[in-house]
């Protein structure tokens, strides 16, 4: 049988990251299956209205501003109308939200319920349950997914917080490990500085990605050895902090920042290193892992989460997110 499919979050294209990767390219397998899918999310910039993607992929960028994080404000009945009209036009049979994080992803589901439809959610992140956002992210996750058909986990520690924070119980969630594209990121060792040893980082510079462990690493590395050098792939507001750590430790030949970039410029960003440093305090699964793996890179990774599932114990390196 063939589905007519609406994916919804807050994060897609031009986005860049994980999550908006992971729902371009399932979408695609699915369209490639003979099923109709189309994407739902806020607008970006001059981004609005209906655009097309490949394989006539459908993207409605929806009129809603953001409030924080890029996610739009929570208020159940301002996406009614639009959302209610989408599914009722598109024909659509199941409603797919992506993200704990997304506001938009969950008020779709909650009138794709309404409307009788089916829903399903993937959850992309692992949560805590004891600070104030984590109680508030818990309690509309509870809500969220108290009637929700099924749910879908990267990785099995992210199965099982999701069934702690949203009470759900275990059969109705699915384990199904993000995968990539291998022919996106084939190996090409000419690329690479022989005379140097090149650590590249490819990542949001945010807090949860562990920038301000990256910036204690960067001048004990480069002090003990003088023949590394870093490129840093990805924007964000701590890319402020390991400018700093540049300038006072004086390393701008050793340092080099490529700003945010396009999912189809990653592989070309990768195949220049020989190690992978990933700093993350909380990852469910780190794609950015399997896309190193697949250009041949050795990968570094701090020992979170769903991070040990990822590759076999002989292609990666674990260690406790430390400086020391």
């Amino acid at each position: 049988m063939k589905y007519n499919v609406c994916m919804v979050s807050d994060f897609f294209f031009p986005n860049q990251g994980g999550v908006e990767s992971h729902i371009y390219h399932v979408s695609q397998c699915l369209i490639n299956r003979g099923h109709k899918v189309i994407i739902v999310t806020h607008f970006y910039g001059n981004r609005r209205g209906v655009r097309y993607l490949k394989n006539g992929l459908k993207v409605y960028y929806l009129p809603f501003p953001t409030m924080y994080n890029q996610c739009v404000l929570p208020t159940i009945l301002t996406t009614l109308p639009l959302l209610r009209n989408i599914f009722i036009r598109e024909d659509i049979h199941i409603v797919h939200g992506h993200s704990a994080f997304s506001t938009m992803a969950h008020e779709a589901m909650f009138h794709a319920r309404n409307m009788g439809l089916k829903t399903v959610f993937t959850d992309h992140s692992l949560f805590g349950f004891a600070d104030a956002s984590s109680i508030l992210t818990n309690k509309l996750l509870k809500f969220s997914l108290a009637d929700c058909h099924h749910a879908i986990c990267v990785s099995h520690t992210s199965k099982e917080n999701t069934v702690l924070r949203a009470a759900i119980k275990p059969e109705t969630v699915s384990v199904i490990p993000n995968a990539v594209e291998a022919s996106m990121f084939i190996p090409d060792p000419s690329q690479r500085d022989p005379d140097k040893i090149t650590v590249v980082v490819v990542s949001r510079l945010v807090y949860r990605k562990g920038m301000d462990l990256l910036a204690g690493i960067i001048p004990e590395i480069c002090r003990r050895h003088p023949d590394v050098q870093f490129i840093i792939g990805g924007d964000g507001p701590k890319r402020t902090v390991l400018e700093e750590v540049r300038e006072n430790y004086q390393l701008q030949d050793r340092v080099v920042f490529l700003g945010a970039l396009e999912h189809s410029q990653v592989r070309n960003v990768l195949v220049r290193g020989d190690i992978l440093i990933n700093t993350s305090l909380t990852e469910a699964f780190c794609i950015a892992i399997v896309e190193a793996a697949c250009c041949g890179l050795q990968v570094v990774s701090t020992k979170v989460g769903g991070v040990p599932e990822v590759l076999p114990p002989e292609m990666i390196k674990l260690a406790e997110p430390s400086v020391k």
